[in-house]
């Protein structure tokens, strides 16, 4: 039987058919043309970065973002052990160890503290990664980079359009890796972006998303042929996903509008479970502004948590959770290492699960609140 309700939903918000349609006849589909272009100015005044480079995924930014930190084996970077493999992957790929920390238990962000605890002679960066669309506390991870010469790497897949203290989400730190995978707000299908704010990693990261040739300073004018000059990949997007993409960068604020009056919504007609049963809410945290990305609620129990994804199931509600710890996958325990407990990070995975949040989820955000407390309201603690 079909989901009446789902978690995600991909929506057409505006012009995106209409581009795709403009790129086919402009007769170029390969990457880099009129649509990445676009994009990319775009991109760079919605992130405040320096310079913006589209690519294929997040996950290639992130890769790209550890090549330019010239990551290799006996090197180590500190990042959340509660966040997706991508950010650990771009590591491992360069031969670098992830160092897992906690989070915080209010922010559900990096833990400063715990960073600083964790940094070694053999640290060289740190991905800190904005959950939920809410910063990290970047001045606080700045102020350790500075101290011990540290590169910063926001993983803000989940973060465009938010700020920290005035400043937007992308110029936070040296770079930002952005997603437009068909879950975030934004989407493209799938797409991504690497934000550059440190002048002195601008070229080469041209070098090494053009498959480590000097393609881009060809077609600028600026040599008079291209070669191999680095390490590199292919990490452009086709022309049609830049136009797609496009079509919703034109529609963000609208897109952004509607997804914050939705996490309100959530925020307000929920608020009564803060008061029973051990139920916490988002918070947002100190002197930032969210995007609308997420809704979650942190249950008393992974017993309560399985119960309740199953309740609201039978209504056609899908309610879904993440993440596994990467500490305690296999391929963490292989790759990489815990700097000691992290309890914050494997009660959050136990208890955290979403609700639906998607553009177009109009009315039925009524029927998502309707069983919430439904299924919610008069638990006892730690079960349905």
């Amino acid at each position: 039987m079909a989901q009446n309700i789902p978690f995600n939903k991909p929506s057409i918000v505006g012009n995106e058919i209409k581009n795709i349609r403009d790129a086919v006849r402009r007769g170029q589909l390969a990457g880099d043309g009129a649509y990445t272009d676009k994009c990319s100015q775009h991109l760079q005044t919605l992130t405040g970065a320096q310079k913006v480079l589209l690519t294929h995924s997040c996950t290639a930014a992130l890769e790209m973002a550890a090549m330019l930190c010239d990551l290799g084996p006996g090197d180590e970077v500190i990042m959340p052990s509660f966040t997706f493999v991508s950010t650990a992957n771009a590591v491992v790929l360069r031969g670098a160890t992830p160092v897992f920390v906690d989070i915080e238990p209010d922010t559900l962000n990096i833990d400063p503290v715990a960073v600083r605890a964790a940094v070694t002679p053999r640290t060289k960066a740190i991905f800190a990664v904005h959950y939920a669309g809410f910063p990290a506390d970047m001045d606080a991870l700045a102020e350790i980079a500075t101290e011990h010469d540290l590169f910063v790497v926001e993983d803000a897949a989940q973060a465009l359009g938010s700020t920290y203290k005035g400043r937007l989400a992308g110029s936070l730190s040296d770079m930002a890796a952005f997603s437009f995978h068909e879950t975030k707000n934004i989407i493209s299908g799938e797409g991504g972006a690497l934000a550059i704010n440190n002048p002195d990693l601008m070229q080469r990261a041209e070098i090494i998303r053009e498959k480590g040739t000097n393609r881009s300073q060809f077609f600028r004018g600026q040599v008079d042929k291209y070669t191999w000059m680095d390490m590199g990949s292919s990490y452009l997007p086709g022309e049609l996903i830049a136009a797609f993409l496009y079509g919703q960068l034109e529609a963000e604020p609208a897109i952004r509008t509607r997804r914050l009056a939705v996490f309100d919504a959530y925020m307000d007609a929920l608020a009564p479970l803060r008061a029973s049963n051990n139920i916490l809410l988002p918070q947002t945290p100190k002197d930032c502004t969210g995007n609308g990305h997420m809704f979650y609620l942190l249950l008393d129990s992974l017993q309560m948590r399985s119960a309740f994804i199953a309740e609201m199931r039978k209504n056609d509600i899908i309610t879904p959770f993440h993440y596994v710890p990467l500490h305690s996958s296999p391929a963490g325990e292989k790759f990489g290492r815990a700097h000691g407990a992290l309890p914050v990070t494997q009660r959050v995975s136990e208890t955290l699960v979403r609700l639906p949040m998607y553009f177009d989820l109009g009315g039925d955000i009524e029927t998502v609140i309707d069983v919430t407390l439904k299924t919610l309201g008069n638990t006892k603690r730690g079960t349905l």
